[in-house]
């Protein structure tokens, strides 16, 4: 018994040096934390802007079989969809849209890829940005919005992950084995 209870006493700096991140305790710092995490900070999975990174517009442009999405349509479906929340979330128009959502996986080209990368991680920070600047009563009210926007995010960037190894173009050293 002295003996389990001095190596529980050992693993105790183990643990305590493992979990020095403290989750967040406000809405602003959950919605904060997960749009970051899809967009450029490593947690429990990898975020967007390490999902894209170092794809040619060729690898982009890939897709695993008819049907399925290439890692540039993903990523341009992403961007589009955020983009109108972002402006919705700002009050401000978007341009219209016919319900036809196969468009905002469609519309990608090879020609967009690196322009689309830059875009793709703008409207993230731009998101964070609205996130941290909003009030509490325009947060409070937008929060399921902006959680719905986080959700989407990671399960999008599950889809590229997937695409990329399917292609062999991933690295796992950057985070999925």
């Amino acid at each position: 018994m002295k003996k389990l209870a001095f190596l529980l006493l050992l693993t105790l700096p183990v643990s305590a040096q493992t979990n020095d991140k403290k989750p967040p305790t406000t809405l602003r710092g959950v919605l904060l934390e997960q749009l970051r995490t899809t967009h450029d900070q490593e947690d429990w999975f990898v975020p967007v802007s390490i999902a894209v990174d170092g794809l040619s517009a060729q690898q982009a442009m890939w897709s695993p079989g008819k049907g399925n999405h290439s890692v540039g349509q993903l990523a341009y479906h992403i961007w589009y969809w955020d983009e109108r929340a972002l402006n919705d979330f700002k009050g401000e128009k978007n341009p219209k849209f016919d319900g036809n959502n196969n468009e905002t996986f469609d519309n990608f080209t090879g020609a967009q890829w690196d322009d689309l990368v830059k875009k793709l991680n703008q409207v993230l920070a731009d998101w964070e940005k609205a996130v941290n600047d909003a009030d509490d009563t325009k947060l409070a009210a937008n929060a399921s919005l902006i959680a719905h926007v986080g959700a989407h995010n990671a399960y999008h960037v599950g889809q590229i992950l997937y695409v990329r190894k399917l292609q062999s173009v991933w690295n796992p050293d950057k985070g999925v084995k």
